[in-house]
């Protein structure tokens, strides 16, 4: 069980890498978006390397942005998240890194948890 604790611009817990602040005013934590966001985009890339690594294709880098869509007009919810994944040195090719990707979307746990609540697209780019 993780516990939050009421601070006077949000709430934060204690975990095991340290103080987590999450607060709607971003200058007293993280917005629970940007920790939502952060969440898909950093679980994705986590399985894509550990799929990449399984398959034996090396690489030099892989980074990710994230660009967010959110509904102003019903609750600034997010409605989709589009991830850009660029990487460097790959071992194989195109293809093979781009089936590799597609399988990281069916094997991460925080994609699957918002599944059919907010739209994830994936796309990449080799340098």
């Amino acid at each position: 069980m993780i516990r939050y604790k009421m601070k006077d611009t949000g709430y934060y817990t204690e975990l095991a890498y340290g103080r987590l602040d999450v607060s709607g005013d971003e200058t007293a934590g993280f917005r629970p978006f940007q920790l939502l966001v952060s969440s898909v985009a950093v679980c994705s890339a986590g399985v894509f390397r550990k799929i990449l690594e399984k398959k034996r294709i090396s690489y030099g880098e892989v980074d990710v942005a994230a660009e967010v869509t959110r509904n102003e007009a019903n609750v600034n919810e997010v409605t989709a998240i589009a991830l850009h994944f660029t990487i460097s040195g790959a071992s194989a090719s195109q293809e093979t890194v781009e089936k590799a990707l597609a399988l990281s979307t069916k094997n991460c746990p925080i994609v699957q948890s918002v599944n059919g609540s907010i739209d994830i697209t994936e796309t990449i780019e080799f340098i």
